[in-house]
């Protein structure tokens, strides 16, 4: 209250709470495992895990955790403490996975701590208005409370932070020693990581007034080639995205709007075209090297997260000043955030420090416009940018001894030394098309004998390319429409739109951006439903048909079949998983209120979904994977995925793995390799692409959806092999699952197999669901 008056007095700003309520104004009964700790769900993931048993593949053979290391586990061997190999590796994944989670818990934290500040704990949160009624779906599942306020999700917080120090005490020298409990862990990791990713973003959504639930979302200027070097360029990296809207208001607020370019890298970029359609996104992680070198940002501003370690060198080579704004991202900078604008400004612009640290988004915006509007005065004077021009690098190519070591370094092992050859010659094509694999880690310049700038030079040879770099994103559109999920549950549980696919993770793909466009477009035309987040929605957006429409413009935003799907920045992945999730709530009626295990197994056995990250390279990906795990949607990475140091694996020729209980009789009933792996790496597109449409298959899917679904798999395996998968008869469970095109050529070898029909059952993997599910949705 603000003031209260009485005959004895009067009291102001009297701030009262009471505790907190839990389930306030929510009938629904609360499940079995409300605000669940590491070991609530330990059954449901040790079925999963019995079924996808882990297959290690380790990156090194030796411990050095301890000072009783280094330890070598090969071949069997313990290490001093006691822990073998296959413990290790889990052990090694369960950190990953905490970094990760700790990683977006943190930045909800600050962004709750930064919103309540700024906008109040009574906040409502409204990710949809009246379209959205469940609008916390994995908040509601795992904490069982419904929150309303930007207040509420303290309580929320508070649980997530206090189990990942649970977790990360588990991988402490001499406490866990299974490997399944430790991969039980990871699934946990996942979970909490998927809570805290829809904290965050409903918390943006409802205080920034992101897009709520709109599947006609603006289309975004996506590229370097959409940037006027002439205005005044500002750059913002990272995944915090309030210092970068604080920038956007300062120059509203001062007329300055449309008079200087706001340019984004990474999920920064994503959430800033959310609050402004007006701002550009460069592109993802692997453009920071090629966007600055090309001296065209005039000020750089760094957040937290995916922003590389060496970017103050950067900018200093292009004389642009840094701002860092992050705690967790300090970058050795003087911390000027109690400091006058004024002085902070002149220091940036006479080049007496190269950067300084401001911890106040609000400063940030003011000093970051007047900075770059002044470092711009100065810069367009000269060229300031680090890439050679034609005749340099022709000359610089003349250098190359074809040592080989930077294709050695290279991820992606491109053949830089035949190029720099031909381009030594004169002919740049050969650089310029490695230029569209290259994910701009800069690894080829440090190995260098010679000092060539191999990746400035990649990027000079393709600079009329790097100029056509104008595409379109639509803008991340936030959560799903509850009438979408009604729309198109029932299609989805019984298998008549094939499934859905979401495009996920960072941008280390094996041979550029274009593979994800071209296969998020193939399951489009092929009616799924594909779904995008982060650097992976930004790749779909850099390619154009033959028609000149970005994928954004000839799909549809819906989340209906043939939709492409821009949900917005990492953290709203969450909307994803939680689509799944209100399928089970909305269109099947199943209680959602702490009640995981029933949620996730409905999903696992009738959603058929499937994460691809087909670029995945940070722990914050494997905590998003492993949160999809947890809930029984399986992911397929790219080949730099093994990384990750293990699979999940289902054994197809292993009958007794694939048993389900019919909840209807209680019987076991065989429903075959349904979905066959949780996560599992593919070397090509195309094997991606005949994983996908094998992955999603679940043992509910009716006759008629089976059909369909195996009618896409068939066809893109024998696009890719030239020849019919061998392992179609387990997934044939009677004469009306084969797609009716085929039959001819089916039943001879379904005959030859020996195939047995089979019933569709009511299917769960848990015996307490048995005689309790009405119906088969």
């Amino acid at each position: 209250m603000s003031e209260a008056k009485s005959s004895t007095g009067s009291v102001k700003d009297l701030d009262i709470q009471i505790g907190t309520i839990k389930g306030e104004q929510w009938d629904e009964k609360e499940g079995p495992t409300p605000f669940p700790d590491h070991t609530a769900l330990r059954n449901w993931d040790r079925m999963l895990l019995t079924r996808y048993k882990p297959l290690y593949i380790p990156f090194c053979d030796l411990c050095c955790l301890c000072t009783y290391g280094k330890c070598d586990l090969s071949g069997g061997k313990r290490g001093a403490c006691g822990i073998g190999m296959e413990a290790q590796q889990s052990r090694i994944v369960l950190l990953a996975a905490c970094i990760g989670a700790a990683t977006h818990i943190s930045h909800g934290r600050h962004l709750v701590h930064h919103l309540i500040h700024i906008k109040g704990r009574r906040t409502p949160l409204d990710v949809g208005g009246l379209n959205v009624d469940v609008e916390a779906p994995m908040i509601r599942l795992v904490c069982g409370i419904k929150p309303q306020t930007l207040g509420d999700l303290e309580i929320v917080l508070d649980y997530l932070e206090s189990q990942v120090t649970e977790l990360l005490a588990a991988a402490h020298t001499g406490q866990e020693s299974d490997p399944l409990d430790f991969e039980s862990k990871v699934f946990h990791a996942g979970m909490l990581d998927h809570v805290g990713l829809e904290l965050a973003d409903i918390a943006q959504i409802s205080a920034f007034n992101l897009p709520k639930a709109d599947p006609d979302a603006a289309l975004i200027d996506l590229g370097l080639g959409t940037i006027d070097p002439e205005k005044p360029v500002i750059l913002v990296i990272g995944h915090n995205v309030p210092p970068a809207i604080d920038i956007i208001n300062y120059s509203r607020n001062h007329g300055l709007a449309g008079t200087i370019e706001v340019t984004g890298i990474c999920c920064t970029a994503i959430d800033l075209t959310r609050y402004d359609p007006s701002a550009k996104i460069v592109g993802p992680i692997s453009w920071q090297l090629r966007y600055i070198r090309s001296g065209i940002p005039d000020l750089i501003v760094v957040d937290e997260q995916c922003v590389r370690a060496d970017l103050l060198i950067e900018a200093g080579n292009i004389q642009s000043p840094l701002i860092a704004t992050s705690s967790k991202n300090c970058a050795g900078l003087a911390d000027r955030t109690d400091d006058d604008p004024d002085a902070i400004v002149a220091d940036l612009i006479s080049g007496t420090v190269p950067g300084v640290l401001i911890l106040d988004s609000q400063k940030v915006g003011e000093v970051a416009v007047r900075a770059a509007i002044q470092s711009h005065a100065i810069r367009k004077k000269k060229k300031q940018g680090v890439i050679p021009t034609s005749e340099e690098l022709i000359e610089l190519a003349k250098r190359c001894g074809g040592c080989m070591e930077c294709t050695r370094a290279c991820p992606n092992e491109t053949p830089l030394p035949d190029a720099m050859k031909q381009a030594a010659g004169g002919d740049l094509s050969h650089l310029a098309a490695i230029y569209e694999r290259c994910i701009g880690c800069g690894r080829c310049d440090d190995v260098c004998n010679k000092g060539i700038p191999i990746h400035s030079s990649l990027v000079a040879a393709a600079q009329e390319r790097v100029c056509e770099e104008k595409y379109t994103v639509r803008a991340g559109r936030g959560a799903i429409q509850d009438i979408e999920i009604r729309e198109v549950g029932g299609p989805i549980v019984l298998g008549e739109i094939p499934g859905v696919v979401a495009f996920v993770g960072c941008a280390n793909f094996p041979n550029g951006a274009s593979e994800v466009a071209e296969m998020a477009r193939e399951f489009a035309k092929r009616r799924y439903i594909s779904v995008a987040s982060g650097c992976s929605a930004m790749a779909i957006g850099m390619y154009r048909n033959e028609d000149g429409q970005t994928p954004y413009e000839e799909f549809h935003g819906r989340f209906d079949a043939g939709g492409i799907v821009n949900v917005g920045s990492c953290v709203s992945n969450a909307h994803i998983a939680g689509a799944a999730i209100k399928i089970a709530s909305i269109f099947a009626k199943r209680p959602l209120r702490g009640n995981y295990e029933e949620i996730a197994d409905y999903v696992y056995n009738r959603v058929g979904a499937v994460g691809v990250a087909w670029g995945a390279m940070s722990q914050k990906a494997a905590a998003i994977a492993a949160g999809f795990w947890r809930l029984g949607i399986p992911v397929i990475v790219g080949p730099h995925g093994a990384k990750y140091r293990r699979m999940l694996l289902g054994r197809k020729d292993h009958e007794d793995d694939w048993y389900v209980y019919d909840s209807r009789s209680g019987e076991k009933v065989l429903v075959g390799p349904v979905p066959e792996h949780l996560f599992v790496t593919a070397e090509t597109k195309e094997e991606a692409m005949v994983l996908i449409a094998k992955l999603c298959m679940r043992p509910n899917d009716t006759s008629r959806g089976r059909s369909m679904k195996l009618t896409h798999y068939i066809d893109l395996y024998q696009r890719l092999y030239g020849i019919l998968p061998d392992d179609i008869h387990l997934f044939i469970r009677s004469q009306a699952d084969i797609p009716i095109t085929m039959k001819e050529e089916l039943l001879p070898l379904l005959a030859e197999k020996g195939l047995k029909e089979r019933p569709i059952p009511d299917p769960t993997l848990l015996k307490s669901q048995i005689r309790t599910r009405k119906g088969g949705v």
